[in-house]
């Protein structure tokens, strides 16, 4: 990975330096490579819209085949499944997927200008739904069906700073009082500032190669993919998920209820890879907000609907207890970097499962989960063992 932070530099920079770590860790010569799935970012011109040709070129033409993928904050997610797919087909044997990204300062805008047809444009300028809003109305609707309290939404910070405080390439790396928390400026009601992931800069980078690739490059006990699920919403949905002004979208239906979005994201996952959340040792999940962290426990099946405050307040998503969620310190101290951040879960569980984590360790991980989500209907979870 290169660090998160606000740099303000090219993000071509922060990709290649997390590629040339990730080469450096894998004992691979970029000559090696066969193919480069590029994450793109859209706030950074043409080169973001194209970045696996971006970051090829930028680490020297080799004739590698390349690709770009675009899922928002899933395009990690959708990069590692199209390399993970060339491996698995037999088309190549060593693949490096990359994301970085330099943001601007503040929130997210709408990209492409004024885009009446564009449900983002809209979102902002009909409703005036910034990302903390809808962040605020998810938090709102926690506390309105399981009576999630502030003190609930400060403490998953305070969990999260105490872990990534440990992180060497974290942004945020201090612990916080609860008191702190409570006390940060009123973003969007019940979320705080302290509450809200950042815009960042940073990058992350993925070695993902066949089996038989890895054991002759000396990786007797890889840590392996084992599933790598980028669904879509199902219609009818008990609930909508994502800023969107249609729910639908349906050609047919089937019988039967369906799980939310975000349950059916982690959901396949698990059945791929022939597991249940019983078996998961560590989670990364994509806390956009402290009050989200809480939805994404039920969602990843780690507890029932409405029993996630109980699992964070009896200490088991915390380093040391029954199955801790976001030991890297989650977007709470990474912030938005948003084509680097699905890798950099797979990064952090990769290090966990390995026993690389340091003070942030958890204990015999052997099974990890992530958990994401891009606008508009992109699903990402990506499952390792070992």
């Amino acid at each position: 990975m290169h660090p998160w932070g606000k740099w303000g530099r090219n993000f071509v920079e922060y990709g290649v330096a997390a590629a040339q770590a990730a080469l450096a860790d894998a004992g691979v010569e970029w000559a090696d490579i066969q193919f480069v799935s590029g994450a793109d970012t859209i706030r950074n011109g043409y080169p973001g819209f194209v970045a696996g040709a971006t970051f090829a070129q930028a680490l020297g033409w080799t004739g590698a085949r390349v690709a770009s993928s675009y899922a928002a904050c899933a395009s990690g997610a959708t990069a590692v499944a199209a390399a993970r797919a060339q491996i698995l087909a037999g088309l190549c044997d060593v693949a490096l997927v990359v994301g970085a990204d330099t943001t601007p300062k503040g929130f997210f805008a709408p990209v492409g200008g004024e885009r009446r047809d564009d449900p983002d444009w809209l979102r902002f300028h009909l409703l005036g739904a910034t990302n903390p809003t809808y962040f605020a109305l998810y938090a709102r609707r926690r506390m309105e069906l399981f009576g999630a309290t502030e003190d609930d939404f400060a403490a998953v910070k305070v969990k999260n700073a105490r872990h990534g405080v440990h992180n060497p390439n974290a942004r945020y790396r201090a612990e916080v009082t609860a008191e702190e928390v409570l006390a940060s400026p009123m973003v969007a009601d019940p979320l705080r500032l302290l509450e809200i992931c950042a815009t960042s800069d940073g990058g992350a980078a993925l070695v993902l190669s066949s089996m038989d690739f890895a054991r002759r490059h000396g990786q007797a006990d890889p840590v392996r993919v084992a599933a790598v699920s980028t669904v879509t919403p199902r219609f009818p949905q008990a609930v909508i998920e994502m800023p969107n002004f249609a729910t639908d979208s349906a050609a047919s239906v089937t019988g039967g209820p369906a799980p939310t979005f975000r349950q059916s994201i982690a959901t396949a996952a698990y059945e791929e890879a022939g597991i249940g959340p019983e078996d998961v040792d560590v989670a990364e999940v994509y806390d956009l907000s402290s009050a989200l962290e809480l939805d994404w426990y039920e969602d990843i099946g780690l507890c029932k609907e409405g029993e996630a405050e109980k699992l964070l307040r009896d200490g088991d998503t915390a380093i040391g207890g029954r199955i801790p969620v976001n030991p890297s310190g989650g977007l709470s101290c990474f912030g938005e970097a948003i084509p680097a951040q699905a890798i950099a879960q797979v990064c952090e569980l990769t290090w966990q499962l390995r026993g690389q984590a340091g003070e942030r360790q958890v204990e015999g991980a052997r099974v990890g989960v992530s958990a994401n989500q891009g606008l508009f209907g992109h699903g990402s979870s990506v499952v390792v063992t070992r």
